[in-house]
Parts: C-alpha cells; sequence; structure tokens
C-alpha cells in the first residue's frame, strides 16, 4: 500500500481552510440578522412588541447572501460527493 501524502495534505489544507471560512461566513450571517438598530441619543434600542429583531435592510441582505453562499458550498459538496 503506497500513500500519497502530498495528496492527503492537500485534501487535509482544502478541506480546513474551506470549514473554517464557511463558519465564519455562517457568523457573518447570524450577526447580520441579529443586529439591532442604533439607540437615538438617550433612548435605547427597543425592538417593538410586532417587530420580528433584526438589523437594517443592507445587514439583512448582507447575511442573507451569507447563507445562500453556505447552501451553494454545500449543495457543491453534495454534487462532488454524488458525481
Amino acid at each position: 500500500m503506497n500513500i500519497d501524502w502530498a495528496a492527503l495534505g492537500q485534501v487535509f489544507g482544502v478541506s480546513l481552510t474551506v470549514t473554517v471560512g464557511m463558519v465564519g461566513v455562517f457568523t457573518l450571517g447570524i450577526v447580520g440578522t441579529s443586529r439591532k438598530a442604533a439607540p437615538e441619543q438617550g433612548g435605547t434600542a427597543a425592538v417593538p412588541s410586532g417587530a420580528v429583531g433584526g438589523g437594517s435592510a443592507l445587514a439583512r441582505t448582507g447575511a442573507y447572501a451569507c447563507f445562500a453562499v453556505c447552501a451553494a458550498v454545500v449543495a457543491y459538496g453534495i454534487y462532488l460527493i454524488v458525481a
């Protein structure tokens, strides 16, 4: 049995990099959906009772883009396994 250590090292490096990167992107998505609006001077940043938590539309859009990137990477990984 002959092990190609260079190929094994490449697989390890790529999988570690992609895993850490995807955790970071998913974390950005979570942070983007949990941002609260900045308080006005002397006020507090309270969310109205009927509102869903989250920040500005730009932050939510960025968060949804992060989640879309995560879903695309997972779908590509499944495609590589199946193909």
